[in-house]
């Protein structure tokens, strides 16, 4: 690359960087997690207006990413590079990125359903894990499952030739609401929780879409990867696995 393209190049990002509202979205966004618009505009302190524009400039630049689903627009940084510059920058500024406080109530933050897959910190662990054990792997806007892949989630009772041929799609990532980060959907997600309800690994909820793992799931389903977190100590234990 020519060096004076380089220099202009490495201005421009500087530049963007060096706004200071930018600069909040962009901290902001260091946990990993995806946020909207609207959010990222509390954390600047501008406009709506004002942040579409600052976060325009940002994809413009190669610094953030849109995820797009449904009526939602969601923003995350574009890749580790990015986190690692801002990360450098933060240690010259001796500066720490915003922590990521969630409102979700606890139960609902720990396992819960998404229309008919798992969500919450224990979707987003399995979303990790699954991609970290090689089990999956990208494919297009999905995933596709490894030869290892299905057989072991054969071993778990999941149907992969079942859900291949759904009139659907097989396997995607869906933005997790609580966590900002996103967990498997699709015609496999929900052939994982079924497979994991019918084996009472996760137990639905009397009355909302919370989900209690059991010890056994936790076992299960951290098997080849780490372990799956426990539920939170204040959560009652429930005993219906047939509740819908």
């Amino acid at each position: 690359m020519d060096a004076e393209v380089a220099d202009s190049r490495v201005a421009r990002v500087a530049a963007a960087i060096a706004e200071p509202a930018r600069s909040r979205m962009l901290c902001c966004l260091m946990d990993g997690r995806a946020r909207t618009a609207t959010e990222l505009s509390v954390v600047a302190g501008v406009g709506a207006s004002t942040a579409s524009a600052h976060l325009t400039k940002l994809r413009d630049l190669g610094l953030v990413a849109m995820l797009a689903q449904g009526k939602h627009r969601y923003f995350r940084l574009a890749g580790p590079d990015v986190a690692r510059a801002l990360e450098a920058l933060l240690v010259l500024a001796d500066g720490a990125a915003l922590p990521f406080k969630p409102g979700t109530p606890p139960r609902l933050r720990a396992a819960r359903t998404c229309y008919d897959h798992i969500a919450g910190e224990l979707g987003v662990h399995l979303h990790d894990h699954l991609l970290g054990a090689g089990w999956l792997v990208p494919h297009g806007e999905g995933y596709d499952v490894t030869a290892p892949g299905e057989a072991a989630l054969a071993s778990w009772g999941v149907d992969v030739a079942g859900a291949r041929a759904a009139r659907r799609r097989f396997a995607c990532p869906c933005m997790d609401w609580s966590e900002r980060r996103v967990h498997l959907a699709g015609s496999l997600g929900a052939a994982v929780l079924q497979a994991a309800l019918v084996r009472q690994w996760v137990v639905n909820d009397l009355d909302s879409r919370a989900l209690t793992v059991t010890p056994k799931g936790r076992v299960a389903m951290g098997d080849g990867c780490a372990p799956i977190p426990a539920p939170p100590a204040s959560s009652p234990a429930l005993t219906n696995p047939s509740a819908p």
